[in-house]
């Protein structure tokens, strides 16, 4: 299955843009990651048979291997996408919420858009070494 980051603002080279460059060469399933200008753009149309994740501080709060059961369930109900949409400063829309299939917030705060590009980065890291048995993650 292939995860796509769909994020609004370009990430240039920093210290950000290695931490998510450093998490996503060492994710095992295919990745891609489209970068939109902050406002305007289109978001590429969904492939057949995909799921949609926005990042939202209104989403669920899953633990990591909650999470990892999530994309274990779409591969496994043959979803050939799992693409994940960071928004810009203003977020998303009602309607944009309402179409996704998920909602998904790493905890209660309001995060920039490069950090949360650099944190779904290790969390998708996290979640297929969790899947593949990896001892990256280590329940305590």
């Amino acid at each position: 299955m292939l995860l796509h980051i769909v994020a609004r603002g370009k990430i240039g080279r920093g210290p950000e843009a290695e931490l998510v460059e450093r998490y996503l060469r060492r994710i095992a399933w295919p990745v891609k990651v489209t970068e939109l200008p902050e406002s305007g753009g289109r978001v590429p149309p969904p492939a057949d048979q995909s799921v949609t994740v926005l990042l939202d501080e209104k989403g669920a709060q899953l633990g990591s291997v909650e999470f990892a059961r999530h994309l274990e369930r779409w591969r496994d109900a043959g979803r050939r996408e799992a693409r994940f949409l960071i928004g810009g400063a203003d977020g998303f829309g009602e309607a944009e919420r309402a179409s996704a299939d998920l909602l998904l917030a790493f905890g209660k705060a309001t995060w920039p858009h490069l950090l949360a590009r650099a944190m779904l980065a290790e969390q998708l890291f996290r979640a297929t070494s969790i899947l593949a048995n990896h001892p990256y993650h280590r329940e305590g």
